[in-house]
């Protein structure tokens, strides 16, 4: 005999408001995939853009100018350093083509002074360098901190403020030092007191026939970017194409901080410094020096992934931008940052990539 089917159990209808809820659900789910696709599809394609422009073979001859810079810390001027660590550095630069080297001599104090209590043993490390590394020029390194705004930090904006850094350029220059190397951040785009500023400091650097260089910000890698940036970020990372080119107008030297780019992988960083450094040619003057930083240390975080913003990857980049916008420039080069956290990997990289003809191609 046949069993009977069990009865079905009837499927409830949806109230009125779990289907509004349903509803809800769905387009909430559509609204995150179309902001992830917004988000996403163009930072995909712009990580593809810069590892294609890291494609390619470096045009020949385009190795060291002999116009190289580096960065140095604060321990040269303040007496920790002797008269051994100057020739070992004599030695460690020997066959390179560093020729200035920017030594920590500050910080400024917020109302642009310096006292001379910051940099005591300035006269010895100068002497030292001429006699170990002769025609190789030491500019004191001035920083500080900008207040943007702020109540702490230095006020670009106060006259007072620029007038006593422009003395405290004379004052560094009385000491000995051949230049004035500055490194303000962060520094917005279109400050016209930066440029005030450096038009005051380009005086006295000539008068006494000494060098006038700064330490810049990263360009813009596309159009306006550090506009659309600081509508929702205090400091914009970027300059403006056309700052960058005003300020460089105003310098003999102008060093590209050409690291800590958050980018995560080390084609697509020697690839943004392949575009910085077009960027950077394309509005610099020839009678300007211009050189793009290398990254002569190790961090690992969301700004700077050591894995990637290697120095082999920022020479290589270095050298196909400089290939492809102006390959013939003599006022190039390149500026390790900084010599007290450097490798022998990051020395090597240099070496290699800088340097030897033949080295540092695409393998």
């Amino acid at each position: 005999m046949a069993t009977a089917a069990p009865p079905s159990t009837p499927t409830p209808t949806p109230t009125p408001a779990a289907a509004r809820r349903r509803r809800r659900l769905r387009l909430a789910r559509r609204a995150v995939l179309g902001v992830l696709l917004v988000l996403f599809v163009p930072l995909l394609a712009a990580q593809a853009a810069l590892r294609i422009n890291y494609a390619g073979d470096p045009a020949d001859g385009t190795y060291t100018r002999d116009r190289d810079a580096m960065w140095l810390g604060h321990a040269w001027v303040d007496g920790r350093k002797k008269d051994a660590d100057v020739t070992a550095l004599a030695q460690r630069l020997e066959g390179t083509g560093i020729r200035d080297l920017y030594v920590h001599s500050g910080p400024l104090e917020h109302d642009g002074t310096l006292p001379e209590s910051a940099y005591p043993r300035a006269r010895w490390l100068i002497d030292a360098v001429h006699r170990e590394l002769p025609g190789v020029r030491v500019q004191a390194f001035l920083g500080d901190v900008l207040a943007n705004g702020g109540p702490d930090g230095l006020h670009l904006d106060r006259a007072a403020t620029r007038a006593e850094i422009v003395r405290s350029a004379g004052q560094v220059l009385d000491a000995g030092y051949e230049g004035v190397h500055l490194d303000l951040e962060p520094l917005h785009s279109d400050d016209r007191d930066y440029l005030s500023l450096l038009d005051d400091l380009r005086d006295v650097t000539r008068a006494q026939e000494a060098q006038l260089s700064v330490a810049a910000h990263q360009i813009d890698p596309l159009p306006e970017l550090h506009s659309v940036v600081g509508l929702w970020a205090d400091h914009p990372k970027w300059w403006s194409q056309k700052f960058f080119g005003q300020v460089a107008r105003r310098v003999d030297q102008i060093a590209v901080m050409s690291y800590d780019t958050a980018q995560p992988l080390e084609g697509t960083y020697g690839g943004y410094v392949a575009l910085q450094t077009s960027l950077a040619l394309e509005v610099t003057p020839p009678t300007t020096h211009l050189l793009m930083g290398l990254p002569f240390y190790y961090e690992s975080n969301f700004s700077h992934w050591g894995h990637a913003e290697t120095v082999a990857a920022a020479v290589r980049g270095a050298r196909l931008g400089l290939s492809r916008t102006d390959p013939d420039r003599e006022l190039f080069g390149l500026a390790p940052y900084i010599d007290f956290a450097a490798t022998e990997t990051n020395w090597q990289e240099y070496r290699e990539g800088w340097l030897e003809p033949g080295a540092g191609r695409r393998p």
